[in-house]
């Protein structure tokens, strides 16, 4: 079984920083992608940034320039450095990740069960 655990979620003032870390545990193989998605209210989960075994990054528009992703494989997880912070980064984050196990063919996605981040005076 694979399981995805974040933390680092909370309150945070506009302007302020938070560093969000998800963890990887169960018997993996290999780990491709690792990214992190957020859902504010009322909208649609959307893509914050991913980064690829090798190191490449990619980044919202949004979020570009503010947040910085990293991973750490010998730890297997991924993490999320936010500064900057606006309202509007207030969301669910999720990590995900696209894995295999010991016993996969295949890469399979897996999700976290989500952070919750407010930024909020």
């Amino acid at each position: 079984q694979v399981q995805l655990v974040e933390s680092g979620g909370g309150l945070v003032q506009p302007g302020g920083s938070l560093r969000l870390s998800c963890a990887a545990s169960g018997s993996i193989y290999s780990i491709n992608t690792m990214g992190w998605y957020r859902q504010a209210p009322g909208k649609q989960r959307e893509l914050v940034a991913v980064i690829t075994s090798d190191g490449s990054t990619n980044y919202a528009a949004s979020v570009k320039g503010r947040f910085t992703i990293s991973r750490d494989n010998t730890k297997r997880t991924v993490y999320l450095q936010m500064n900057s912070l606006k309202p509007e980064d207030t969301a669910v984050y999720y990590c995900n990740a696209n894995l295999k196990t010991h016993l996969d063919t295949w890469y399979t996605t897996y999700w976290g069960q989500g952070t919750q981040v407010t930024v909020s005076s």
